[in-house]
């Protein structure tokens, strides 16, 4: 099959803001502070050198020697929670929320994207230390978003009721999911590890915190990735001089808000909130809105006045969770970071936000687009030379591929442009004699112009429409193998999960996609199972 290669630019699934930022448009320069190319980290690393807090780093490696403590870590994940303590220690963090057993594959990719970036950046830069971090969004509230995987074209929901940050959600009842679930795995070498694997991740662990840090340390251990839970009261106590500023002054909205206007011409991610920061507790993650001089929290009979809800904010920190414009800031500055990576969305919303960082005089990273897979096995690719397609088609929406196949494989073509042409030169006579006569006359002519061409573009169109129809059984061939790749007519990467295809390539999976991405190449990874 041709190696043709897909960039993000012409996938056809990025957003007009992407692109344009992957081009590094000049207009789009104010909204971040580096690009991320492995030469321009070293000023990267200078700047966050000279303005992170150092005092923050023994709070943060204390912080994950408490989470880890009753679990069995790897020696470079050990060895690297300990380099933390170190000033020349930088990470590389990519967030992820607690989809049940990892949710859709580009889990996978955004940590890979990160264990492999700080390789390339230790060859680089070898007097410094980078270590990958995996932020898990503990303090989201949106069940709905996590609670289901899809495997081989079905979904399995956990159903279950959620109100307060997922982190803390108790794992009862996932063993009657297990069981659903592993009818479907079979009984092979692999199928057994998965079902093992999820035993330990979700019935051995009581909240899905913890299970979701099993799981990542399980798949990811052996490349010394550290795994944070940002949802704790000593580390929130770091972030207290930030929401009190968020409360009283309201700085991130009007920022962020300014950045908008600047955006007119794309579709803006996320707009912020007057106060960008929720209330929780076990079962409860709702807004604090400011109305005449008093903080209340939405949907509940909790007020505070400003010298109320300073107090609390001092006395427990970790009742207060940054927002999505906020949770940016957090990370920052807990984190001796030097890039954020993520998917399209994620990237998208951190570029509003560099106005802020400014105004708060935290360094904004560098953020860079997560690696993109399309996995492929050996069968699937056969099929694609036996139909004569190569990537770049089968990236195409399937109206047009469709349309551009029957072009191709019709025995005649599906084209009446040289009818047209001759009904034009036709018409060109009839409009000097118009000229010759009466204007009325002219006006006809028009009129029926316009009737005939669209009546060939009818018959153009019908045409095609029969040809499909003659040629139905090779189109479904097309079809067939471009919804196995893009189910859904969706990236791949959004709606299957890991075990689909680690029931294939078992231990060998993750290697494998370690080996073939590269974080700083912004083109699709094309990969053959």
């Amino acid at each position: 099959m041709p190696t043709d290669c897909i960039s993000y630019q012409n996938s056809g699934y990025f957003s007009k803001l992407m692109q344009d930022y992957l081009d590094q448009k000049p207009e789009l320069k104010p909204l971040y502070n580096h690009f991320p190319t492995l030469e321009n980290f070293e000023k990267q690393i200078v700047e966050k050198q000279s303005n992170f807090d150092n005092a923050n780093r023994v709070l943060l490696v204390n912080t994950l020697k408490k989470q880890y403590k009753n679990i069995e870590i790897s020696d470079s994940t050990k060895q690297n929670i300990e380099l933390l303590a170190l000033e020349n220690t930088f990470t590389i963090t990519t967030g992820h929320q607690l989809n049940l057993f990892s949710g859709p594959l580009y889990f996978l990719y955004k940590i890979i994207s990160t264990i492999n970036l700080t390789k390339e950046l230790k060859s680089k830069y070898p007097s410094n230390n980078f270590i990958p971090i995996y932020w898990m969004a503990t303090e989201d509230h949106d069940f709905e978003e996590i609670n289901y995987f899809n495997f081989k074209g079905k979904k399995f929901r956990w159903n279950k009721e959620s109100t307060g940050p997922v982190g803390r959600l108790s794992t009862e009842g996932l063993t009657e999911f297990l069981e659903i679930y592993a009818l479907e795995l079979g009984s092979s070498t692999n199928a057994k590890t998965l079902k093992k694997l999820f035993e330990d991740t979700y019935l051995k662990h009581d909240n899905l915190a913890d299970a979701t840090r099993f799981l990542a340390n399980s798949l990811f251990a052996s490349q010394g990735l550290v795994i944070i839970d940002a949802d704790d009261a000593d580390l929130k106590r770091a972030f207290i001089p930030y929401a009190k500023e968020e409360l009283v002054q309201q700085t991130s909205f009007k920022k962020v808000q300014k950045t908008i206007e600047k955006l007119a011409d794309y579709t803006v991610q996320v707009n912020p909130r007057e106060i960008n920061l929720f209330y929780i507790e076990d079962n409860l993650r709702e807004r604090i809105i400011l109305e005449n001089d008093k903080y209340f929290v939405n949907n509940t009979k909790t007020s505070f006045s400003e010298e109320e809800i300073l107090s609390e904010l001092e006395e427990n920190p970790e009742k207060f969770s940054p927002n999505v414009i906020m949770r940016p800031l957090y990370q920052e500055i807990i984190l001796p970071n030097l890039c954020y990576i993520g998917g399209g969305g994620e990237i998208a919303y951190w570029l509003e936000l560099k106005s802020f960082f400014d105004a708060v005089d935290i360094t904004f990273p560098m953020v860079l687009v997560r690696n993109s897979v399309l996995l492929a096995t050996e069968k699937q690719v056969k099929k694609a030379e036996q139909l004569h397609l190569n990537w770049k088609d089968l990236f195409t929406k399937q109206e047009v591929l469709l349309n551009a196949v029957t072009h191709k494989i019709s025995a005649f073509p599906i084209d009446l442009s040289a009818q047209k042409e001759i009904l034009k030169t036709q018409f060109r006579y009839l409009y000097e004699l118009a000229e010759q006569t009466d204007k009325s006359f002219s006006g006809a002519v028009k009129a029926q112009e316009v009737k005939q061409m669209r009546g060939l573009e009818n018959l153009e169109k019908r045409l095609l429409k029969a040809q499909k129809r003659k040629l139905h059984d090779q189109l479904e061939r097309v079809t067939d193998l471009q919804c196995e790749l893009f189910p859904n007519n969706s990236l791949q990467e959004r709606q299957a999960n890991f075990s689909e295809f680690y029931l294939e390539k078992g231990e060998q999976l993750i290697p494998l996609l370690t080996q073939k991405l590269k974080p700083l190449e912004t083109i699709f990874s094309i990969i053959t199972l």
